[in-house]
């Protein structure tokens, strides 16, 4: 049965004004250990949700942030590095309604329980998750906080030993959205090695995948690796952060066959045919439901010239171009620099296309969208950007089964082998089943 967490999604801009969560232990401890027992005894009351192995009677999913008596523990009288974004919160209540009143930052919430929080790590699009995709991030300050930020979408995606220094385990609490070239998975293998090298226990507290419900696309070539993809996984991996952790380790994939110490926060109620509605932009371009679930099939106009409607607020339920064949298309729009795009495709052009802000989409991946496109531009030598289209689609062989007009039934059936196989390895990792 398909479980719905969250009904709505929220502008993005909700989470900078997210306040602190105020905590109170209601009486008398005398150790430590009580005190943080009590601290993480008014969480759970103020969430409203048994923060145990047990089932709910409403059958709400529980994310590993919430499930602070598993983990406050092994974070006492220790420093702690957290790598954490703006999906990075803990809900207050059952009803994960998408409102500042109703969550609080994970680092904000650490810090009034006590947590010796030391520095925090942050990946693509920065800590507070505004700046665009692929945009260097500096290093900084947190303006509420004032804890130090190192990014790991600069300089560095790899945290360094000066940055690890004093630091005795770290805590990664990112949302995901389960396609390979989105990028936070790559981070996590390169915290993942970096805790490795530096015999740092590693905390993950998992968070459902949206689109965990199918496994899809070629399987990456090892010779196109890239921060866009560094393993050989389908597009679409359906997996959760902490499964794909597991798999990292058991696939030795870490530098020199280094394994990580991690610690899996796993959910409650959670399993891979659940759909679970995200409160909070994972990411600026990432908007709501429909863009997350079509974003595995309009995720590979990015590596075209084709506007996937970036420059708009219908980020990824859109495609267009000035070169698609106008007579073709009855829709059309303009791209504009705005929020999460600086610099859109074919910025102030008009572009002809489709939009998809309205179909029904289903959570499964298709070709059939950039294939159209393609058939339809005036130009085809315009289309593709090739090398950043094999960085997205892990393999070369992609852009030319389309150019040479195969049907996509006849290009999916080229990877299914892959597939099996990739299944079959996914299969040892798996953390939650399907009904």
């Amino acid at each position: 049965m398909l479980l719905k967490v969250v009904k709505n999604t929220v502008l993005f801009s909700i989470i900078l004004t997210i306040s602190a969560l105020t905590f109170s232990c209601g009486h008398r401890v005398k150790s430590e250990t009580e005190k943080l027992e009590a601290r993480s005894s008014k969480l759970e009351e103020t969430t409203s949700n048994p923060l145990s192995d047990n089932v709910t009677d409403d059958k709400s999913i529980i994310i590993g942030a919430n499930r602070t008596a598993a983990y406050l523990p092994l974070l006492q009288g220790k420093n702690v590095g957290v790598v954490a974004n703006q999906t990075s919160v803990i809900f207050r209540d059952k009803t994960r309604k998408a409102s500042f009143l109703n969550y609080s930052h994970l680092i904000d919430s650490l810090l009034s329980l006590k947590v010796n929080v030391k520095k925090v790590f942050a990946p693509e699009h920065g800590f507070r998750g505004t700046a665009d995709a692929g945009e260097l991030v500096k290093d900084g300050k947190d303006t509420k906080t004032g804890l130090h930020i190192y990014s790991l979408h600069g300089k560095h995606k790899k945290p360094t030993a000066s940055q690890l220094e004093n630091i005795d385990i770290m805590l990664f609490d990112i949302q995901d959205v389960g396609v390979r070239f989105y990028t936070y998975i790559s981070t996590l293998h390169y915290v993942m090695e970096a805790c490795a090298e530096q015999n740092i226990p590693l905390l993950i507290l998992d968070r459902p995948n949206p689109n965990g419900n199918y496994v899809d696309g070629p399987v990456l070539e090892t010779k196109h690796s890239s921060f866009l993809g560094m393993h050989p996984i389908p597009l679409v991996h359906g997996m959760t952060l902490g499964e794909y952790a597991k798999m990292i380790n058991g696939e030795a994939w870490l530098y020199k066959g280094l394994t990580c110490d991690i610690t899996i926060i796993e959910m409650a109620n959670y399993n891979h045919e659940s759909f679970y509605s995200l409160p909070i932009r994972p990411s600026p371009n990432l908007p709501n439901d429909q863009s997350i679930i079509l974003y595995p099939s309009l995720g590979l106009f990015e590596g075209t010239n084709i506007n996937a409607g970036r420059g708009t607020e219908f980020q990824f339920q859109r495609y267009g171009a000035p070169f698609l064949d106008k007579n073709y298309y009855a829709f059309s729009y303009t791209p504009v620099a705005n929020f999460g795009s600086k610099y859109p495709k074919h910025e102030n052009e008009l572009c002809y296309g489709a939009d998809l802000s309205n179909v029904k989409a289903e959570r499964h991946f298709t070709l059939k969208y950039i294939m159209d496109a393609y058939n339809h531009a005036t130009d085809k030598t315009k289309v593709f950007n090739t090398s950043n289209f094999t960085t997205h689609a892990g393999t070369a062989a992609l852009q030319k089964q389309i150019e040479a007009g195969l049907s996509e039934t006849e290009i999916k059936a080229t990877w299914q082998a892959d597939l099996e196989a990739y299944k079959s390895m996914r299969s040892k990792y798996l953390i939650y089943q399907t009904n």
